[in-house]
C-alpha cells in the first residue's frame, strides 16, 4: 500500500508483512555475540530517518527496577523520594509515571501512600507477575497500567523459557488478553530487545499487540528493554543492536506511535544516557530511567541526566525544577547513606569543582570559562574550588569569596597580600609530602589562626 506522507511530502509504502519466523534452532547472532569475545558492533549502513515525538517524556523505575540492586526502601522513604520526583517533574507531567513492585505489604503500603498524594503527575503503575491474580490485584488497587514481562530474544526462549517462538508469542498474547480482560492497560516489557531477531520476532509480535490493541479498544505500550546495555546509538549500525533501527522499526513497521513506545536501557557499556536520547530522537516518546541511575548490575538511565538532556534538545526545562536534583542527591546521601561518586555529572560533592589552579583563575575572572552552566541557579550548587598545591592564589580567592559569601567590592581579588600568608601555608602542608586536597574544615581552623582579620568580612565562620 502506498500513501502519501504530508511529514516528508513523499510517497511512502505502508504495508509490510513480517511473519513470524518459528525456528528450530535459537539464533544467537554468535558473530556479534561470541561471549568469550567483546561484543561486536557491525554496521549494514542503512539509515534511518530521525523523527522525533511533538511530545517526549520520561517514567521512573525507582521503586521497581532501582529496588533490585540495594536494600529495600521503607514506606517513608519511597514517600518522600515520589515528593521530590513529583517536584522536579513539574505540572506539565515531564516524569510521567513511577513504577512499583506489587509483591509484599510494604510495596503495596508504599502505592496506597503515593497515591494518596492525588497527584497527577507521575503516575502510579506497577510491575507485576503474569497471573490473573495478579492483574486482579493491580486492578483492586487502582492501578491502571501494569508492565507484564515478554522476553524477546532466544536466549530467554529457548534458554530460559524452553519454549519455541510460537509458543512464547501465543503465551504472552494469552496473559495479555488476561489483563485486558481484568481491566489493565498492559505494558509490554521487550526484555532483552538487542539481542532479539528483530523482524523474526520482534515485528510480528508487536503487529498481534497492534492487532489486539486494535479489536479491544486499549491501548498497549511496548518497553523496549536493553537488558544488558548493548544498544548503540551509532547511524548506519546493524540490527539486532541499532537503537535507531528498534525504534524506527516498531514505528514504521508494526505501526506503534510514538506515545506507545518506550526505552528501558542499561548502562554496562556506558551508553544509557545516549541510547535513551537517541531513542527520543527516532520517535519513542518516553524513556525508562531511576534515580543516580541505581539499578541492576550497572544501573539504568539516570533520572537526572535525562532531565538535563531534555533541555538540551528542547531548550527549555518545561516547568521541570531542576534544583531538586540537587535535594534528591542530599537525601541519598544524608539520609539513606548511600555514596554518590564525587564526580557523578550533576549531583557528585565534585562535579563542578576544579582543583587546577590555571581553571581556578579562570573562574575567579568569569565562572563561566570553566563551568558547564549557571549551577548555582539551576542546581543550587555554586561552582567550587579544591585546594591542593595547585590551585594557587586565585584557587584560594575564589574558595574564600564562595564560603564567606563575599559580594561586590568585598570580593578577594588574587592579589590581595593577606592570600600570601594562606598560600604560604598550603605550600607548607604539601612541602611536607601531603597528597590530599585540604579540607573546607582545615581552611577555616587556618583562616582563625593566620588571617583572622578576614572574618570581618563575613559572619561565615
Amino acid at each position: 500500500m502506498i500513501e502519501f506522507n504530508k511529514k516528508s511530502n513523499t510517497l511512502e509504502q505502508t504495508q509490510y508483512r513480517y511473519s513470524l519466523q518459528d525456528v528450530s534452532e535459537p539464533n544467537l547472532y554468535r558473530e556479534i555475540y561470541s561471549y568469550d569475545e567483546i561484543p561486536k558492533t557491525a554496521f549494514n549502513h542503512r539509515r534511518v530517518p530521525m523523527h522525533p515525538a511533538d511530545e517526549i517524556w520520561i517514567t521512573d523505575t525507582t521503586f521497581r527496577d532501582g529496588q533490585q540492586s540495594r536494600a529495600p526502601y521503607t514506606v517513608e522513604q519511597i514517600l518522600h523520594l515520589f515528593d521530590l520526583i513529583h517536584k522536579l517533574g513539574g505540572p506539565n507531567g515531564k516524569i510521567r509515571q513511577c513504577e512499583f513492585f506489587l509483591y509484599s505489604e510494604r510495596d503495596k503500603q508504599a502505592v496506597y501512600k503515593c497515591m494518596e498524594r492525588g497527584y497527577k503527575y507521575p503516575e502510579v503503575t506497577s510491575w507485576i507477575r503474569a497471573t490473573k491474580k495478579d492483574f486482579q490485584l493491580a486492578k483492586d488497587m487502582g492501578v491502571k497500567e501494569s508492565g507484564i514481562l515478554v522476553s524477546c530474544s532466544d536466549y530467554h526462549i529457548f534458554k530460559k523459557l524452553k519454549m519455541t517462538r510460537k509458543q512464547a508469542l501465543d503465551h504472552y498474547l494469552g496473559i495479555i488478553k488476561s489483563a485486558i480482560d481484568v481491566g489493565i492497560k498492559p505494558r509490554c516489557h521487550f526484555e532483552d530487545i538487542t539481542r532479539a531477531d528483530f523482524y523474526g520476532f520482534v515485528i510480528p509480535f508487536a503487529l498481534e499487540l497492534r492487532k489486539l490493541s486494535d479489536e479491544s479498544g486499549v491501548p498497549i505500550k511496548i518497553r523496549a528493554c536493553d537488558t544488558l546495555g548493548y544498544g548503540v546509538p551509532y547511524p548506519g549500525v546493524a540490527l539486532p543492536r541499532s537503537v535507531p533501527g528498534i525504534i524506527y522499526g516498531l514505528r514504521h513497521y508494526a505501526g506503534f506511535p510514538s506515545e506507545l513506545i518506550e526505552w528501558h536501557g542499561h548502562n554496562d557499556f556506558y551508553k544509557a544516557v545516549v541510547n535513551s536520547a537517541t531513542a527520543w530522537l527516532y520517535g519513542a516518546s518516553s524513556v525508562n530511567c531511576s534515580l543516580l541511575g541505581i539499578g541492576e548490575r550497572t544501573g539504568n538511565t539516570p533520572l537526572e541526566a535525562m532531565v538535563i538532556e531534555y533541555a538540551q534538545l528542547r531548550g527549555t526545562t518545561d516547568g521541570m525544577d531542576t534544583t531538586v536534583i540537587t535535594e534528591i542527591a542530599e537525601y541519598y546521601e544524608k539520609e539513606l547513606g548511600y555514596e554518590i561518586p564525587a564526580r557523578t555529572p550533576f549531583v557528585g560533592k565534585d562535579f563542578n569543582v576544579t582543583q587546577a589552579g590555571i581553571h581556578a583563575d579562570g573562574i575567579l575572572k568569569d565562572e563561566e570559562i570553566y563551568n558547564i552552566f549557571n549551577t548555582e541557579k539551576l542546581l543550587n550548587r555554586p561552582v567550587g574550588v579544591a585546594i591542593n598545591q595547585t590551585s594557587g592564589l586565585a584557587g584560594l580567592a575564589h574558595w574564600i569569596n564562595n564560603y564567606l559569601k563575599l559580594t561586590g567590592d568585598k570580593r578577594l581579588d588574587k592579589r590581595d597580600e593577606r592570600l600570601v600568608k594562606l598560600k604560604e601555608w598550603v605550600d607548607e602542608q604539601y612541602g611536607n609530602g601531603r597528597v590530599t586536597c585540604i579540607s573546607d574544615k582545615e581552611l577555616e581552623d587556618a583562616i582563625k589562626r593566620i588571617v583572622p582579620e578576614l572574618l570581618t568580612l563575613a559572619s561565615t565562620l
